[in-house]
């Protein structure tokens, strides 16, 4: 009778997984080479163990990594010969030290988003002043909304597939039709420019509702799943989950949305 063959345990670090859709996207990743039976992650380490019927080699992983440039795996620094020979090491030299595995403060993580926010806060409040503070009042928000949507839809063309395929994760429109979530940064972006020009604004604050409403109820669905969401490609800036960045934004623009239509 035949034996059944051990598994072969790889450890490696993976630099730039900040959230627990990150492992899910490694894990996925990685588990379509051939011959992987098992990745397990480790989020604070960075460290990723992979099971597989033969030995992955580094441009194995680094060639399903290419279309995500947001991880790495550096180069292998071990000696050839180790203590186990089932057992290979990528990229120990980079392994967080142990006040490198805490996590980051609040504030750090979040301040770009405190900051954009803030600065088109900022300008919104400036560029409205009145001294009707009803019609202040509302030029705030618009402004706000032109500056929220011109600011996203940037971050959001910085890769435009990226962010597709995380979007169609959760949105309920998106999630049906991937020319819609590939056309979203551009629409972002069209409502911030007709925000900006006066253009029909009545019907750019009933779009807002509707386009950003059924971003927030896909994201209220994915969290009540308890489903993990895909990190948001809003480029390197943004270390963020998410469904914080994407309840934020979408229930703030609704919000703004209803109060335009009102005042």
């Amino acid at each position: 009778m035949g034996t059944t063959k051990s598994p072969i345990t790889q450890s490696l670090i993976v630099t730039g997984m900040t959230c627990q859709a990150c492992e899910y996207k490694i894990k996925h990743v990685f588990g379509q080479i051939a011959g992987v039976e098992n990745v397990q992650t480790n989020l604070q380490t960075g460290e990723v163990t992979v099971e597989s019927e033969r030995e992955v080699r580094f441009e194995e992983l680094e060639a399903v990594l290419k279309p995500y440039p947001k991880y790495k795996v550096p180069k292998a620094s071990t000696p050839a010969n180790t203590a186990q020979a089932d057992i290979t090491k990528f990229g120990n030299e980079s392994r967080p030290s142990s006040n490198q595995e805490q996590l980051l403060p609040w504030y750090r993580a979040y301040y770009p988003l405190l900051l954009i926010v803030a600065f088109i806060t900022g300008v919104s409040v400036i560029t409205a002043y009145s001294s009707d503070s009803a019609a202040w009042g509302r030029g705030t928000l618009h402004n706000f909304m032109t500056g929220f949507f011109l600011v996203f839809s940037f971050f959001k063309l910085l890769d435009v597939r990226a962010f597709a395929n995380s979007f169609q994760m959760y949105d309920l429109l998106a999630a049906r039709s991937r020319a819609y979530a590939l056309a979203y940064p551009f629409i972002e972006l069209a409502l911030g420019v007709a925000c900006l020009l006066h253009f029909q604004p009545r019907y750019v604050y009933m779009a807002d509702i509707v386009i950003m409403g059924f971003g927030a109820m896909g994201v209220i669905q994915s969290v009540l799943d308890k489903r993990k969401i895909q990190c948001a490609c809003l480029g390197s800036v943004f270390n963020l989950p998410m469904s914080t960045v994407t309840i934020i934004e979408n229930t703030v623009m609704v919000l703004i949305g209803i109060a335009l239509l009102m005042l």
